[in-house]
């Protein structure tokens, strides 16, 4: 039987700084798989905000991946978020469909709030 790994505050990472080299380094960790991801929505909050001439569209994207990264930092989180996520879009029963959605939804607004705090 192997041990579950030992996590200190059931954490895998520190809660990164918001800024893009801190997120990009945290997400390299937490979820390497999502880096591309990453990229392309970086280019494209950098293309809308020089076409809003405003920085808010950058903000959004360093909120969004702060947000992922603090769900993919507690990996019992992490595990819960991704079975509700692959459970609602898989289930044949509606109701059954829409608790999962629920459940994803509820984990990541505790991350957004997580952030304020």
């Amino acid at each position: 039987m192997s041990a579950q790994p030992e996590y200190p505050g059931g954490e895998l990472i520190p809660r990164p700084d918001r800024t893009p080299d801190a997120l990009r380094a945290a997400l390299a960790v937490v979820a390497p798989a999502r880096m591309p991801e990453m990229e392309r929505e970086k280019d494209k909050a950098l293309t809308e905000a020089v076409r809003q001439s405003s920085i808010d569209p950058l903000r959004g994207f360093l909120l969004r991946w702060a947000a992922v990264i603090e769900i993919e930092r507690h990996p019992a989180t992490a595990q819960r978020f991704h079975r509700a996520e692959y459970l609602a879009q898989v289930s044949a029963d509606p109701e059954t469909s829409r608790q999962y959605v629920r459940e994803s939804g509820d984990i990541l607004r505790a991350a957004y709030k997580d952030l304020d705090a």
